[in-house]
């Protein structure tokens, strides 16, 4: 397309939201058209957004005259439960834009396109209705893919979160005061990013969630069963196979630490442990939950949309290029 294409975002006083403005203002060909937030409606976004150099101010648009705003994509940065009535505001007024959602209320749909770039990329074909993965279940899938043909039994997935991921609403989960020195066990049954990881791999998943008392940043120690005996030097070289071309995706020797990746664009996967008998994998994945688990991911997911580089806008670190 010619031109410069825009982006309107609801709900972008959140982290993600303030995480999607930077990634759009160091975007060749995206603008903002618009960022709605009550909180912050009337004040410039410069004002919070240093990367944002231009005039545009948050807006508090009632729900039925978001569509008539114009953008040529959406991005819906809301709770969970809250995206489906905007959906339905943009179907009544015959308004189409991309819309990408960031939250779990389209990732069951058959209708949207799960925008997991590096496993379901060769399904996208145009999608205009997008559903952003979540942070967890991204560094789930990538955990676990490479293996996946030769699971034997459920995979144990034990998860730690920055306090980020609870969003920005009060609770225990993103109380500071609440989690000093402390770890936060949440969900352990039935968690939403169990079931979404359970459905795209088909394939049963356990998560065990928890918060820590860092900001942002997570981590993930998966425990796979196999039918089949590895080694380790096999096992690695699927995993390197598998992510080889796959600028977001970092295949390290050692376990990665959490520390290593806030702020960072890219998925870290490593530690690859084997049992005695080579019939149990354990593998360590890291992810800034607020970059490639949310911001990130959703602008891989525009740029798709739209037909531009993939990777137009999303700042790659060399190492995670060359790994």
């Amino acid at each position: 397309m010619s031109g410069k294409a825009t982006i309107g975002i609801v709900g972008a006083r959140g982290h993600v939201g303030t995480e999607l403005i930077k990634l759009i203002c160091g975007h060749p060909q995206f603008d903002l058209a618009y960022v709605s937030s009550r909180e912050r409606a009337g004040h410039r976004v410069a004002e919070f957004e240093p990367a944002y150099l231009g005039e545009l101010r948050y807006s508090a648009p009632a729900l039925e005259d978001i569509p008539a705003l114009g953008a040529d994509a959406v991005v819906l940065a809301l709770p969970n439960g809250k995206a489906a009535a905007y959906v339905a505001a943009f179907d009544f007024a015959d308004v189409d834009p991309v819309i990408v959602d960031l939250s779990a209320d389209f990732r069951f749909d058959p209708q949207w396109y799960y925008g997991l770039p590096e496993l379901t990329r060769a399904k996208h074909a145009g999608q205009r209705r997008i559903s952003n993965p979540g942070c967890y279940a991204t560094a789930m899938q990538l955990a676990v893919a490479p293996m996946r043909e030769f699971l034997d039994g459920p995979v144990q997935c034990f998860g730690v979160s920055g306090y980020s991921g609870a969003g920005t609403t009060p609770s225990d989960k993103n109380d500071p005061g609440k989690l000093l020195d402390n770890l936060m066990p949440y969900a352990l049954t039935g968690h939403v990013h169990e079931r979404e990881v359970s459905a795209r791999l088909r394939h049963p998943i356990e998560f065990m969630p928890h918060v820590a008392p860092h900001f942002r940043g997570l981590t993930i120690t998966a425990n796979l069963h196999l039918r089949t005996a590895f080694d380790r030097d096999a096992v690695r070289a699927r995993y390197r196979e598998a992510y080889a071309s796959e600028p977001l995706v970092r295949v390290v020797d050692d376990a990665p630490w959490v520390s290593g990746i806030a702020g960072r664009h890219h998925v870290d996967i490593g530690g690859f442990t084997l049992s005695e008998d080579g019939h149990r994998l354990v593998v360590v994945a890291t992810e800034d939950n607020l970059l490639k688990g949310a911001a990130t991911q959703a602008m891989q997911n525009l740029n798709l949309a739209f037909g531009f580089d993939e990777f137009a806008g999303i700042p790659l670190d060399a190492h995670a290029e060359a790994a």
